[in-house]
């Protein structure tokens, strides 16, 4: 059974032996090291590692200490991959061997979306979506017209029910489309309280009808470089999920908030990871609703993971490619009683 635990557990693990070799990996570990596992089945696990390596430094400490250890906001620099932070966990499990496990972070999730496999999958599906599926949804939708226009009175319903719901899948196609790696930003430059303001404007007429809406903008703030369009599909969506958290208060008294700020010396990773890149402007998205679910909060951003009955689980994963793809980075911080999404972007150059 602890051996099942290791190798169906979603969090990177690996076991380094007393010889300082590895003596095991599961799955997400592999995912992740990819072919640099070679590289450590080969020799000392010290050897492969770059000099002066966080990992290294952290499996020392457990045994030195002989106690579990952590360390958050690890850099990690594995074998020519990009680099990218992670919290770790080193534990010793008899013997001289050490279990070390780690823990990627959400923003680095986000950041890193595009290149999931969970993402890649999604892109290629929606691609084939596109291609085998509008064609025909177009000629069920036209015939259930044709079946409705002589449809009885009692059956036009059932056929206005085909055309709706043909009208819901070709939604979620055109969706899942939207993953397509062929779409980049087109940048200009922007106001992004203007952007906001329309975002608020289709929310208080729609989903947080009902809702306190709040803004707290800093009026100082730069232009941002980016794509109008996709920004307001990245911000709508937020506030939407948020709205639906505010109204599951059910008391009456749910609230979003959305502010604006600018934070100095804020950098972001570029999506190559070679470098960083200034990513200062800072939109806030809070509401007081119950919270996400904590079993979610390390998994939020990656294709169909949702806490909706009838969710595709597709919208915060699309809002984490479009961030990345203008160069910022989206997070969260959740408790019961408020959530708030922090999303950076770049200012003019």
């Amino acid at each position: 059974m602890r051996a099942m635990a290791f190798d169906l557990s979603p969090e990177p693990a690996l076991i380094i032996g007393p010889d300082g070799a590895l003596a095991a990996a599961n799955e997400a570990a592999e995912a992740l090291f990819g072919q640099g596992l070679g590289l450590l089945t080969r020799g000392r696990f010290h050897d492969a590692m770059p000099v002066g390596s966080s990992l290294v430094n952290l499996v020392d400490r457990a045994l030195r200490e002989d106690c579990a250890v952590r360390e958050r906001g690890l850099d990690i620099n594995l074998f020519g991959q990009p680099p990218f932070e992670a919290d770790g966990a080193a534990k010793p499990i008899g013997d001289g061997s050490v279990l070390l496990t780690l823990h990627v972070r959400m923003g680095t999730l986000a950041d890193r979306a595009g290149d999931s496999a969970g993402m890649r999958s999604v892109v290629g599906l929606g691609r084939m979506l596109a291609h085998e599926i509008k064609n025909p949804l177009a000629g069920i939708r036209g015939a259930a017209q044709l079946l409705k226009t002589g449809a009885k009175a009692e059956d036009a319903p059932l056929a206005q029910l085909i055309v709706d719901e043909t009208d819901r899948v070709r939604r979620l196609v055109d969706r899942m489309e939207a993953f397509s790696d062929d779409a980049s930003p087109n940048r200009e430059v922007i106001n992004i309280h203007q952007v906001l303001d329309r975002v608020r404007t289709l929310a208080a007429n729609g989903v947080a009808d009902g809702l306190t809406l709040r803004e707290n903008y800093d009026p100082s703030l730069p232009p941002v470089f980016g794509d109008e369009d996709q920004l307001i599909q990245v911000f709508l969506n937020i506030v939407k999920n948020a709205a639906e958290a505010a109204h599951a208060r059910g008391d009456g008294r749910g609230e979003v908030t959305i502010s604006t700020g600018f934070k100095h010396g804020v950098r972001v990773r570029s999506a190559d990871g070679q470098g960083l890149r200034g990513a200062p402007l800072e939109v806030r998205i809070t509401d007081n609703g119950p919270g996400v679910p904590a079993h979610l909060k390390d998994h939020l951003f990656e294709p169909f993971v949702t806490t909706k009955s009838f969710g595709a689980g597709l919208g915060l994963a699309l809002c984490a490619k479009l961030v990345a793809a203008h160069g910022g980075l989206i997070d969260f911080e959740s408790e019961p009683g408020r959530t708030s999404f922090r999303i950076l972007l770049p200012i003019e150059p």
